[in-house]
């Protein structure tokens, strides 16, 4: 009874919170600054008990914070847990971790999973999914935080879901989000440097990774990444799936492009497979999928080519240009890189593999947070002149602060058969700003405005675009 009246209180609280939201936009005494903290404080409205906990999470002085940082995050954890009755026990869960392609993973295994009949939750960094209901995730906020993600799984289980697909992260395992789950299924994708800064070295960023498969009893790897293989056999498990390109089944055609989605997509049906879904089934599912929100998304194929893409690490940026470096075109590439100091080793990473590949760059912002813009770029910069190409080609870029004009003129520049790929925010709804300002921003919504725009005014002519599978 206890559970069932918080729950209540939950949804009336949640309401609440979204007419005081709207009466302080009204206000004119409410000052900009405070109305946007506040804001970013409520953006995620399903759980307000998040927004309480971070209200009083400010009071604490940062310095004794951190000693008792562990402790608060675990125990919250399982208060979450017991709150909601424990929804993951009555799940199949799966976990998905790893540096790239988890997202997309996640949509091919419950793409999958729905093909076979059951019905399916997940969530990843471009929505949340409860059977037939989906939200898009606008939190910037991969996983989700622990009483969300726990109410998240009760609604699963109200809506008679049998399976939760869920894309796990290392931060969310460094908060205890993982915790008090029930797994089945752990998956990794791959791991390279990533958050480095946060975890303090690689080496403590894959040991939070592992800590999911600890909790799993079955363990599906990928034997292609074979320092991360040799890594997690190490940790004890009840079976273990291994997966590889190399067995990718020759009668799946996927209709999205990149060799790395063959990776993912052997890692869903590999995870399928345990779970008793024939292959048969797992192939229909993979080859109906036309595209991924956000994710080597082709908005135009002719008379040039468009691709959104989410990449913002070295090893996704650089796959995704190998896609369609293929020599008959010329690559036009909009990128930035990410500011308040994370991850800051990145950036010059990012330039030097933009100038191997690119033929025209265009540098802008990508969530610049309180950190000066130019500052940004200028560390992207410094990575162009470790580019070897550049001893034999002559690279043209140009810094422009304002990504949506940065966007429109990428495209007006296109010729007949170039590709203009658009990296780092892929399916994200919103621009992250100083004081947590929350800027609206869609790199696809803007491709398609600027190209309804262009067609009107030059019309439209021939092309193509070629890729690699």
């Amino acid at each position: 009874m206890l559970f069932l009246l918080w729950d209540t209180v939950s949804e009336k609280h949640a309401r609440l919170f979204r007419k005081f939201r709207q009466t302080l936009r009204k206000q004119k005494n409410v000052s900009r600054k405070h109305l946007k903290l506040w804001e970013k404080d409520n953006s995620i409205m399903q759980e307000p008990t998040e927004t309480i906990l971070r209200f009083f999470r400010r009071l604490i002085p940062e310095r004794l914070f951190i000693i008792f940082q562990p402790y608060y995050h675990k125990i919250l954890s399982g208060f979450a847990s017991m709150l909601y009755r424990r929804p993951s026990k009555n799940l199949i869960v799966i976990g998905v971790t790893g540096t790239n392609g988890k997202s997309t993973t996640v949509e091919f295994l419950s793409e999958i999973l729905t093909e076979a009949g059951y019905r399916v939750a997940s969530t990843s960094s471009i929505r949340f999914r409860i059977h037939d209901r989906e939200k898009t995730n606008t939190a910037k906020m991969t996983m989700p935080g622990r009483f969300t993600l726990q109410k998240f799984l009760r609604s699963a289980v109200r809506a008679g879901c049998t399976h939760a697909v869920l894309e796990v992260t290392s931060q969310g395992i460094r908060q205890f989000r993982h915790a008090n789950i029930d797994f089945t299924i752990a998956v990794i994708t791959n791991i390279t440097p990533e958050h480095i800064e946060s975890h303090g070295s690689f080496e403590e960023y894959r040991k939070a990774k592992a800590e999911l498969f600890a909790l799993a009893p079955i363990h599906v790897l990928n034997k292609d990444d074979k320092e991360t293989y040799d890594h997690f056999l190490r940790i004890p498990a009840d079976e273990r799936h291994v997966y590889s390109v190399l067995d990718i089944p020759k009668k799946l055609h996927l209709k999205i492009p990149g060799e790395f989605n063959k990776e993912n997509a052997m890692a869903a049906l590999t995870a399928a497979r345990v779970l008793g879904v024939d292959d048969k089934v797992s192939m229909r599912a993979l080859s109906q999928i036309t595209y991924i929100p956000g994710r080597l998304e082709i908005i135009q194929e002719e008379p040039f080519g468009v691709v959104v893409d989410y990449a913002h690490t070295p090893d996704a940026l650089e796959k995704v240009y190998e896609s369609f470096d293929v020599g008959t075109h010329k690559l036009i590439c909009v990128l930035g890189s990410t500011g308040g100091g994370r991850d800051t080793w990145k950036r010059p990473e990012h330039g030097r593999i933009a100038a191997e590949h690119c033929n025209s760059i265009f540098l802008t912002d990508e969530d610049s947070y309180d950190e000066p813009l130019d500052h940004i770029l200028k560390d992207v910069e410094r990575g162009f002149y470790k580019a070897p190409s550049l001893q034999t080609k002559k690279l043209h870029y140009e810094k422009i602060s304002d990504r949506k004009k940065a966007i429109e003129k990428a495209i007006m520049s296109a010729q007949k058969g170039d590709v203009v790929i658009i990296t780092g925010k892929g399916s994200e709804s919103v621009m992250m700003g100083p004081d947590g300002t929350r800027i609206p921003h869609d790199d696809r919504e803007v491709v398609r405005t600027i190209l309804a725009q262009r067609k009107k005014n030059h019309g439209n002519g021939k092309g193509g675009l070629s890729h690699t599978a």
